[in-house]
């Protein structure tokens, strides 16, 4: 038999292809992973089940991640899906997942479908011209990271674009419930662009206090993208210090630091201007 992963786009229901959505409806077992992405109506499973006709399981980051066997049970003689929001390897986490399979001899078929890496081409941004992706996390009061400040300032010397993938956190625990044992979560927390642009503009006055140079500036101009592929998505071009002022609106959210643009993309951007 097969394990099927399978992407769900990036709106809502319907976005499922026909493939996929036949897969689903024969599967022995179909699982949801609940953790990297959201579709339009967040991390309610219902609307699957209602359009699906059947249960969804939901399969967290320590499901996936630490008990996949109990995703892999028994595809190796009846078929089992796991959902993905986007593309099924939009997240390195599903290729991990696909290895353990073949380990186990579990016949592996992958149903493809739009993921934000491709969809990001709806602001105008030809995606050829894209540099390496960088994942953006929410700061603390004690864990203030910037790694992915350096393959900005690399994309930029290149003139290529960046697209910042924004942190997403459910299902997380405070370490005294985690020291505890106590199965008590903290609500969803999804990033926005205006906090990114806040901490990018915070790491470049700090690089500036070493004496370097900044790869950017609070005029350099930014695209925010909210809820791509959803009913209202939302896209906007204005600076950095502008859109650490933006209010977007709901999850999720992405950015993008442009690098050099062909006059194309120049006369898409400026139709997203506030």
């Amino acid at each position: 038999m097969v394990f099927y992963l399978i992407g769900l786009g990036l709106g809502d229901v319907e976005d499922i292809t026909v493939k996929g959505l036949n897969i689903v409806k024969n599967c022995a077992r179909v699982h949801l992973e609940a953790y990297t992405s959201i579709l339009c109506y967040g991390l309610d499973k219902t609307n699957l089940e209602k359009f699906y006709d059947r249960e969804v399981i939901e399969a967290d980051r320590t499901i996936v991640e630490q008990e996949s066997d109990a995703i892999l049970k028994g595809a190796d003689k009846e078929d089992v899906a796991l959902l993905v929001v986007g593309d099924p390897f939009g997240a390195t986490t599903h290729a991990d997942l696909v290895l353990r399979a073949k380990q186990q001899n579990i016949p592996v078929r992958v149903i493809h479908n739009a993921s934000i890496m491709n969809a990001v081409g709806c602001c105008g941004l030809q995606l050829y011209n894209f540099g390496e992706t960088v994942s953006i996390v929410m700061w603390t009061d004690e864990w203030q990271p910037e790694s992915y400040y350096d393959k900005i300032a690399l994309n930029r010397q290149r003139g290529m674009h960046t697209l910042c993938l924004l942190d997403i956190k459910t299902k997380e625990q405070t370490v005294e419930n985690m020291m505890r044992g106590r199965k008590i979560f903290e609500p969803a927390r999804y990033q926005k662009c205006s906090e990114a642009a806040s901490q990018l503009l915070t790491i470049c006055e700090r690089r500036k206090a070493k004496g370097e140079e900044c790869a950017y500036n609070e005029n350099t101009m930014v695209v925010g993208l909210a809820r791509v592929g959803w009913d209202n998505q939302k896209i906007v071009y204005c600076s950095m210090k502008e859109m650490s002022e933006m209010e977007m609106g709901e999850p999720l959210h992405s950015l993008i630091i442009p690098g050099e643009t062909h006059p194309l993309e120049v006369d898409m951007l400026e139709t997203f201007k506030p």
